[in-house]
């Protein structure tokens, strides 16, 4: 089980994301428009830089949604391994089964 604090980080995380994402995406708009002109694209670069580190999607990492391990996570499925191997063995994943040959 990960610690308690880790997972509500992340969690706070998501919501800076989302909070700042419009604003991300039309500053990044600004900066790689080939129509704008030097200045606004050094203005839009500086603005970008002055945002909060969190508000960055490459911060935020998955998670297990059981137990909030954060590698090894299937993203399919949002379960990290050791908890796909144990719904897979009690056969709550539909069309996965543990392979025999």
């Amino acid at each position: 089980m990960a610690k308690k604090s880790m997972v509500n980080r992340d969690l706070k995380r998501a919501k800076m994301i989302q909070k700042y994402a419009a604003k991300r995406a039309a500053l990044k708009a600004t900066v790689l428009s080939p129509g704008a002109s030097y200045e606004e694209k050094l203005a839009a670069q500086d603005a970008l830089q002055k945002l909060p580190r969190d508000a960055s999607p490459v911060r935020l990492s998955t998670r297990c949604a059981l137990t909030g391990r954060p590698r090894a996570v299937y993203a399919k499925f949002g379960l990290g391994r050791n908890k796909l191997r144990e719904a897979t063995m009690r056969g709550d994943v539909p069309g996965l089964r543990k392979a025999s040959w």
